[in-house]
C-alpha cells in the first residue's frame, strides 16, 4: 500500500502553487487553437476593418511532419475565389497526367481534286483550352497545304465533346463583355474574345484599327481620328466604342497619338457564333474559298460523325489532328494568369482519365470525378464544394485545412514540380508581381479575388530552410482592403524561424 509521505497541508500548498502553471499551460493550449496573430497581420486586418471571424489563416510544414505554426479558423469552409484553381489544376495533373493533350480533328468529308474539296470540311472540337488565333490559323494553313484551297460545301462544326447549355455571359457580375466571363466550348477559339489593335498614323491624322481574329460578317471601322491632345488619358472611354452589335464594330470618339500602339481585348457580343465567324474569317484571310457556310452540325449529323466519323458515306475521310499544348503548359497559364475559361475546361475534362477524347463532358461529370479523386487522395478532409472549378462562383467553398492537405499531398506526388512551376512567384511575376516584394522569389502563391473575397494559397520557403504551406482567405465586404494582411502572412511565413 502506497503511503504519501507529504502531509495533507503540504499537498494542498503544492497543488495551489502548481495551479498558475497549469493555467498557463491551458492558456498556451488555447493560444495554439486560437493563436495570437503575427503583429503585422493583425495590424493590417484592423486597418482594413476586417474582423477575425471573417478570416481563415494557416501556415504549416509542407512535409506534414510538424504541427501548424499558425492556425486560425482552419476548419471553416470559405469562398476561395480563384484559389480554387489550385484544386482543379492539381486534380487535372494527377488524374490526366502532365503530358495530356486535347485534340482538334479536321475531317475532309468528300472527294478532293485540283485543290477543291467536293463535300464538307468537318472541324471536331476536343476541348482544347488554348486554341488561340495563331494555332487556329496554323491548322487552317495545314489544311490548305494538304491540298484543299476551296471547300465546295460547308464547314461543319462538331462541339459535342462538352455538354452545351445556354449561358448568360453577364450572369455572374453583369459584365458580359469581360473576357473572364467566357464560357467553355469544345471548340473554344481565342477564348471567344477579339483583340482590337490601335496604331497611330499621324501623317493621315488617324489611328488604324485591326481586329484579331478576322471575323466574318462583321463591319469594322478601319480607323478613328487622332485626338488633339498631347497626353494618353482614359483612351478606351475616349474611343467611344460600340461593341454590343455582333454585326458592327464602330467608334464615335478619337484616339491620342500619345498612347502609341495599344490593344484592347473584348469578349464578342454573340459568343455562340464566335467560332464560326473566326474560322470563316481566318480561312478566307489565308486565301481559302468557301461556297457554303460555317455552321454547327445538326443532331443527325453529330450522330453520324460520332458513329463513323463522316456524313456522306462509309469511305474514311481524310483527316488532320491538331493536339493542344500539353497539360503542364495549360496549368501554368491557368494559375499564373488566373484564366477562368481554361480552368473550366480542365474541370470538364477530369472525368476523361478512363474515357476517350470525345466523351461528352459536363459540370456534373467534372464534380463527380473531382469528388472521387479527393476522397481517395485526402480522405481525412471534407471535399470542397465545387461549382465550375474556376473560383468564379459564389457557391464554391473549401477549408484551409483541406487546401493545406492537398498541397502537402502534391509535394509528394509525381507532378509536384509541374504544380510549383505554375504558381505566381512573389514579387516577380504574374498576379504576384507587385505583392510581397520583400520576400521576392521565396513564395509561390495562387491568388484569388472576387467582390467580398480575397485569398492566397501556396508554398513559402522559410528562413529556417523548411518549406511551408500558406493559406489565407478573407470573406468580408472589406476583403479587398485586407490584401496587405495576406501579404504580411506570406512575409511572416518566410522570415520567421
Amino acid at each position: 500500500m502506497f503511503v504519501n509521505p507529504l502531509p495533507a497541508r503540504l499537498l494542498l500548498a503544492t497543488a495551489l502553487a502548481l495551479l498558475p502553471g497549469w493555467a498557463l499551460a491551458q492558456k498556451a493550449s488555447a493560444k495554439f487553437v486560437k493563436p495570437v496573430l503575427p503583429a503585422a497581420v493583425a495590424k493590417a486586418l484592423t486597418r482594413a476593418q476586417v474582423p477575425l471571424d471573417a478570416v481563415t489563416l494557416l501556415v504549416v510544414d509542407a512535409a506534414g511532419k510538424q504541427p501548424p505554426r499558425l492556425a486560425h479558423r482552419a476548419t471553416e469552409a470559405m469562398n476561395p475565389a480563384s484559389v480554387m484553381k489550385l484544386v482543379t489544376t492539381y486534380a487535372a495533373l494527377d488524374l490526366l497526367g502532365p503530358d495530356y493533350t486535347w485534340n482538334t480533328r479536321v475531317l475532309m468529308d468528300g472527294s478532293i481534286s485540283d485543290g477543291v474539296l467536293h463535300g464538307n470540311l468537318i472541324v471536331r472540337g476536343g476541348g482544347d483550352p488554348k486554341m488561340v488565333v495563331e494555332r487556329l490559323q496554323a491548322l487552317l494553313a495545314q489544311i490548305q497545304y494538304s491540298g484543299v484551297k476551296v471547300v465546295r460545301g460547308d464547314i461543319v462544326l462538331d462541339r459535342s465533346a462538352f455538354q452545351s447549355a445556354a449561358q448568360d455571359a453577364g450572369e455572374f457580375d453583369g459584365e458580359p463583355l469581360r473576357p473572364y466571363n467566357a464560357s467553355p466550348d469544345a471548340l473554344l477559339i481565342n477564348f471567344k474574345s477579339m483583340v482590337m489593335r490601335f496604331t497611330p498614323d499621324p501623317l493621315n491624322n488617324r489611328a488604324l484599327v485591326a481586329v484579331e481574329p478576322p471575323l466574318s460578317g462583321i463591319v469594322i471601322d478601319e480607323s478613328v481620328p487622332l485626338a488633339r491632345v498631347g497626353r494618353c488619358g482614359d483612351w478606351r472611354s475616349e474611343l467611344g466604342a460600340s461593341v454590343n452589335n455582333p454585326n458592327r464594330l464602330q467608334f464615335s470618339g478619337s484616339y491620342s497619338a500619345a498612347c502609341g500602339e495599344r490593344v484592347w481585348p473584348s469578349a464578342y457580343a454573340d459568343p455562340a457564333s464566335f467560332a464560326a465567324r473566326a474560322i470563316e474569317g481566318s480561312w478566307r484571310a489565308l486565301g481559302g474559298l468557301l461556297t457554303g457556310t460555317v455552321r454547327d452540325a445538326t443532331p443527325a449529323e453529330l450522330a453520324l460523325i460520332r458513329a463513323r466519323g463522316t456524313l456522306s458515306g462509309d469511305k474514311p475521310p481524310l483527316r488532320l489532328d491538331a493536339p493542344s499544348l500539353p497539360l503542364r503548359e495549360i496549368v501554368r497559364d491557368v494559375n499564373k494568369f488566373s484564366n477562368n475559361v481554361m480552368a473550366r475546361h480542365l474541370f470538364l475534362s477530369l472525368s476523361r482519365q478512363q474515357g476517350g477524347q470525345l466523351d461528352q463532358a459536363s459540370p456534373e461529370t467534372g464534380r463527380a470525378a473531382l469528388a472521387a479523386w479527393w476522397k481517395k487522395a485526402m480522405p481525412q478532409q471534407p471535399a470542397p464544394v465545387m461549382d465550375n472549378g474556376s473560383g468564379l462562383s459564389r457557391i464554391e467553398r473549401v477549408t484551409a485545412n483541406g487546401l493545406a492537405a492537398m498541397l502537402q499531398h502534391a509535394v509528394q506526388s509525381r507532378v509536384a514540380q509541374d504544380l510549383l512551376d505554375s504558381l505566381p512567384v512573389a514579387g516577380m511575376d504574374a498576379t504576384m508581381r507587385e505583392r510581397a516584394k520583400n520576400v521576392a522569389g521565396q513564395a509561390f502563391i495562387k491568388t484569388g479575388s472576387l467582390r467580398d473575397v480575397t485569398a492566397v494559397a501556396g508554398y513559402a520557403n522559410g528562413a529556417s530552410g523548411a518549406r511551408y504551406v500558406v493559406v489565407g482567405i478573407v470573406n468580408h465586404p472589406n476583403a479587398g482592403a485586407a490584401r496587405p494582411a495576406l501579404d504580411a502572412l506570406i512575409q511572416w511565413a518566410v522570415q520567421e524561424r
